[in-house]
């Protein structure tokens, strides 16, 4: 299998949307760039990073949770892994990736990057499992947290755009 890169995003985004269009354009580019996409395995920005990760050939896992009562991942998950709670949901995607791509989102995905986050700040997650933020809609939140713990930023990579995902895990310019 291909280096995974954990996808955390909204599952409320809707086709059209700027946060689905940048998903999708997210998990075709790293495809494109050999690595294996795993997400939460809906709606949302998970069908839009799968959906685009499919149609350029690459490799999709949807981490999904039999306590939300919902039918089976989305037409793009290629291999399902089904948990039993958010909390195994969460634990699964975390070590499953060798990186991680944060969307905009409510507070799943709060959740989602604050976990990582923190695993990194105590150094449980090894150093090169990068975290990249997509978007500049987690700015603020990174504002407030580094003004009380300037150090807490520098696990963070903030990414504007899509294509810059790609140069950040390759190392290139």
């Amino acid at each position: 299998m291909d280096k995974v890169i954990s996808i955390f995003g909204s599952g409320r985004a809707n086709e059209g949307t700027e946060v689905f269009k940048l998903a999708e354009q997210a998990g075709r580019i790293l495809a494109e760039s050999a690595f294996t996409i795993a997400n939460g395995g809906y709606g949302g920005t998970m069908l839009a990073s799968a959906r685009g990760a499919t149609k350029a050939g690459g490799q999709t896992i949807g981490v999904t949770c039999s306590a939300f009562g919902r039918c089976k991942a989305n037409e793009y998950i290629k291999r399902e892994v089904v948990t039993r709670s958010l909390q195994e949901r969460l634990a699964t995607l975390i070590e499953l990736g060798e990186g991680y791509v944060v969307l905009p989102g409510g507070t799943g995905t709060l959740l989602e990057l604050a976990k990582v986050w923190e695993l990194k700040n105590k150094r449980f997650l090894k150093r090169e499992k990068t975290i990249i933020l997509l978007g500049g809609f987690w700015k603020p939140v990174v504002e407030l947290v580094t003004s009380e713990d300037p150090e807490s930023v520098e696990c963070l990579v903030q990414v504007d755009s899509a294509e810059q995902i790609k140069d950040v895990l390759t190392g290139s310019d």
